[in-house]
Order: C-alpha cells, then structure tokens, then sequence
C-alpha cells in the first residue's frame, strides 16, 4: 500500500539487520579507489535513501550502532562521513518505516520509537480490510505543494502540547510530530488552515499510542463559591481575565483529549508502560550469557588495527580499505627510492592490517536454590515447586542449563547436577520432601561452590533462591537463631563480593525484614509474594532476571 500510494520519484530502501557502518554511512568505495589510484568515496544507504523511505527489518534487533546512526540522520536531516581519510556529509532525508517483529519482551529501541509518529499494530488489521484503502499517488504529490504554506496557530500549538502532559507524555517530539501531522492531514484535505479535526485525527494517530496515564476528570465547579470581598476593584478582574485561558482553548484541549482516549483500546495502558521502557542493550539476566570478546569465533562486531599473530583473522577487505588511500604517496616513495620496476599494484604495510573482532555470549546456568524446611513445607513448599517447575520448562525453552540445590535439616545438597533434561529436573524436585530446620548458610554456600564453578567453565550462572529468610541452624549443624542467621548474612555477603546475579524470593505468608536484608547482603532483587500462586512466581522471578519486564513492573 505504502508502495502504490507515492509518486514514482520516491524510492524505497531496505535496511539488513546487521549492515555494516561503511554501507550505512558511505565512505571509500574499494574498487574504484584501486582501480584510479586515489580516493573515490561513495555514497552509503542513508545518503541513498534521501528524499525517500527506508525500511528497517527486526527493529527490536537493531545493533546500538545503527540506532545512533540512523536516528542521528533522522535529527539532522544529513549523514556525516569521517572514516578512511574522507571527510563529507550527504543530505539524508527520508522517512522510516521500522518493522518490529519481537516477543513480548522485546522491543525497537525507543530513541528510535521516539522518532517514529505512528505505532501500528498490524494484528488489529487483516488484508482485506487494508485493501479497501486506495490512495492516488497525483493527490500525495498535490499535498507535498500545499504542506509549505500550512502552519499551526499559537492557541493549536498550546492545546496540543497541555494535552500530551495530561496523557502522560514527556517527550517533546510527540507534539512536533503531532503537528505535523496536523499539517500533513490539512494538506491532503485541501485545506488552507488547519481545523479541529485534523488536530483531533493527528491526535488519535501519534498520541493515542504513547499515552502512559489517562487523563484526569475535570475539577469540580467552583461557580457557587462567594466572590471576592473586593467586588469593585475591577482593574484586578480584568487582569484575572487576561490571565484565564480562552474558551474556545478549554475546548480545543478537550476535543484533542477526547479523540486520543477514544483511540486508546482497553487495556494497552499497562503494555503501553512495558513498551515505553523499550529493550534495553545491556544482558537480559537468565535470557542469554555474558557477553566475552573472541578472536576465533562468534558474532562478527567490526575490526581494530593489530597484528597477525595468535591465530588472529585478518578482514582483507578493511586492510585493503585502510591502505588505499595512501597508494599515491607510497608509489611516489618507491619512486624516489629506485626501487624495482616490478612493483605490487597495492601497497601494504603492518599498520593497514585490521582484525576482525567477535563477540559470543556464553551459556547461562540457573540455579535453583529450594528452602525445604519444615517452615516452608508448612507455608509454601508446594507453591515453591510448582514456580520451578514452571521456570524449568522456561529454561528449557532458551536452552539454558538448570540445577538444583535443597537445603534442610542441618546440610544443603545437591538434588540435580547442571542439565539440560527437563523431565530429570522435575523428578528430582518432585521427590523433594519438605521437614527439619532451616540450615540458610548451608545453602548459601552450595550455591557459591557450584556457581564458581559454572563460572569458571566460561559459563554465566544465575541463582535464584526460594526461601521464608528464617534460618535457625548454622553453619557447623548446630541449632540456634542468632548464630545461624549470622552465619547465612556472611554466606550472602560471600555471594555478593563474586558479583553473581541473584533473585530472593521471599515465600513466607508474612515477609519481614529478615528476607529484605538477606537480599540486600546477597546483591539479589527481593520479590516478597506473600499470597502468590505458581505461575505468579514464576512471572515475577522471569520479570527479575529480565531488566525491560522489572522496569515495567517497576
């Protein structure tokens, strides 16, 4: 549709996930510069895309690199290039059709979403439905020559800014893009001046999706309180009205708050505040591995000078690129050094050289850490195992390794090796009986022991410990409160000095301080869920070991 419906000139060009800089950007085109013997610089995608529309595939993927690159030329409306000894700019000025393919957990990036006036969700639509729409490319071309001489009145301008705070909305380009909308909308309807409802239509299209909160009722009529004791001072009445808004504002602002809620379906508000939060670059805990650098193997993420040893990979193609702008000087150096009349075409010397440089993630082990005391078979043993089992098959699912650690009575043991078999996982924790004391510290410490080494096999562990935080044995098997919670306080302090990523999740019906400051000694996110089913626990353990769900459920 978006095809058919602009003129023939405007062209459509596709962005690939993992494209790299010199092809995004431009810089030195390889081939021409080594065939003419100087620098020949080429134009790279956005510069290609000027004046046209550029489509960014799995946009909840997109590499930190490309956003800033992207967006950068989206702002200034131009790409600058500073790369292989050129220095030049290239108008760039193209729309952005960004197609976001993710899960529920993952989104575009939101400097890019910021950018971006309308968020569609194609689910609501079907074909046949989107084929009824047929817009004729003559009339396009007809609005662009009108849009120059449309602007927004003051009062518009003011009406549309008061309503995106009450929706919630922060950000300063919603009402720019809102306006232009405006625009865009009075100009294809042939009007000279923009009205009400196309300030409405730009409303519901670029506000109604970023809404965050819905807007407050109106304040209660103040027209039956006394009036002023001073009735005949009418210089201060007058100033009142100078200072009082308009009617016709108070109505504009209501139309526009009207049309953006109308379009806002049930229930998205809480999505809306997951997707605000946006995908976040750094490691989703639990999800995926650390990421290590690698000279062998891994995903390719750009090249750095260095040398050919230690089994390194030379990029040819770089190399090539970093030595092709200084061919004219080293011929002319060979020149005045008589050298031999058989001379290479291309020059190379040890600083042209450029590795390639990867990145792998390792694999990630979750730990289970299970109170199976007397106390929590009493409040929550049963709840606790249905919760891992639940996050087991998740683990299974990302192909992560899975162990399992009981501690009860007076020692800790180690029910289930690291794995990946999720029917062994779950017979073990089946047959896990719930009774004695609560040796926490024990624990604890099967915990650090098999979580260091996990780490030291290049793997990522993650320990997510089930307990009511009420430890009554220590570490030498003895019972006592106030020595056992010692003893577990220095085991967690031992946890958080190694920097291993934590979840407590206090299981007690009544959680105290005792879970909260266990957790804060271990580095671990406390989730008290004193009246939580299964599969709460389970939804709030994944949201703790996911940085965009915890910051969505705040």
């Amino acid at each position: 549709m978006l095809r058919a419906s602009l003129p023939p000139a405007v062209h459509i060009k596709r962005a690939p996930l993992h494209i790299a800089d010199g092809r995004l950007l431009g810089g030195l085109d390889l081939s021409a510069t080594l065939l003419a013997g100087r620098p020949v610089a080429e134009r790279g995608l956005l510069a290609e895309s000027d004046g046209g529309v550029l489509m960014v595939a799995m946009a909840e993927r997109l590499p930190s690199a490309t956003t800033v690159h992207i967006t950068t030329a989206m702002d200034s409306g131009e790409t600058a290039v500073e790369r292989d000894g050129l220095s030049l700019r290239f108008p760039s000025r193209f729309g952005v059709v960004a197609l976001d393919e993710g899960l529920e957990d993952e989104f575009a990036p939101p400097p890019l979403l910021d950018r971006l006036a309308f968020h569609i969700d194609l689910n609501d639509f079907t074909l046949l439905e989107a084929e009824e729409f047929d817009i004729d490319p003559a009339d396009v071309i007809v609005a662009r020559e009108r849009l120059a001489q449309i602007r927004l009145g003051e009062k518009q301008i003011d009406a549309i800014c008061t309503a995106a705070l009450a929706l919630g909305i922060v950000s300063l380009r919603a009402p720019l893009l809102t306006m232009a909308v405006a625009r865009a909308s009075a100009a294809f309807a042939g009007n000279a001046t923009v009205t009400q409802d196309d300030i409405a239509l730009a409303a519901r299209l670029v506000m109604a999706p970023r809404a965050l909160i819905l807007p407050q009722a109106d304040q209660p009529d103040q027209s039956d309180q006394p009036p002023p004791d001073n009735e005949n001072d009418s210089s201060d009445d007058d100033s009142d009205k100078d200072l009082q808004p308009p009617e016709i504002d108070r109505a504009l602002d209501e139309v526009i708050l009207a049309a953006a809620q109308a379009a806002i379906p049930p229930g998205v508000l809480a999505a809306l505040r997951v997707a605000s939060s946006g995908r976040s670059r750094a490691r989703s805990s639990g999800k995926a591995g650390e990421l290590q650098k690698s000279k062998l193997r891994g995903r390719p993420t750009g090249v750095q000078r260095g040398e050919l040893k230690s089994g390194a990979k030379l990029n040819v193609i770089e190399t090539l690129r970093a030595a092709a702008p200084w061919q004219p000087l080293r011929r002319a150096e060979l020149a005045k050094a008589d050298a031999p009349t058989a001379r290479p075409r291309v020059l190379i010397r040890k600083d042209d050289f450029r590795l390639a440089r990867f990145k792998q993630r390792t694999e990630t082990t979750t730990i289970f850490v299970v109170d199976a005391s007397g106390s929590a078979a009493l409040h929550r043993l049963a709840e606790a195992k249905g919760a891992v089992e639940l996050l087991l098959a998740d683990c299974y699912v990302r192909r992560d390794q899975v162990a399992l650690i009981a501690f009860r009575g007076s020692t800790a043991e180690l029910l289930l090796p690291p794995t990946r078999s999720l029917a062994r996982a779950k017979r073990s924790l089946a047959g896990l009986p719930g009774s004695g004391g609560t040796p926490l510290a024990a624990g604890l410490d099967a915990a650090f022991v098999l979580a260091d080494s996990i780490r030291r096999k290049g793997q990522t562990p993650t320990i997510i410990l089930l307990t009511d935080g009420r430890a009554n044995i220590a570490r030498d098997g003895t019972a006592g409160r106030p020595r056992a919670e010692a003893d577990a306080l220095n085991a967690a302090r031992q946890l958080r000095a190694v920097r291993l990523n934590a979840v407590l999740v206090d299981t007690s019906p009544r959680p105290g301080p005792s879970g909260e400051t266990l957790a804060a000694e271990m580095g671990a996110r406390y989730l008290p869920l004193p009246h939580a089913d299964a599969t709460t626990l389970s939804q709030a353990v994944l949201a703790s070991t996911n940085p965009d769900i915890a910051r969505a459920f705040g």
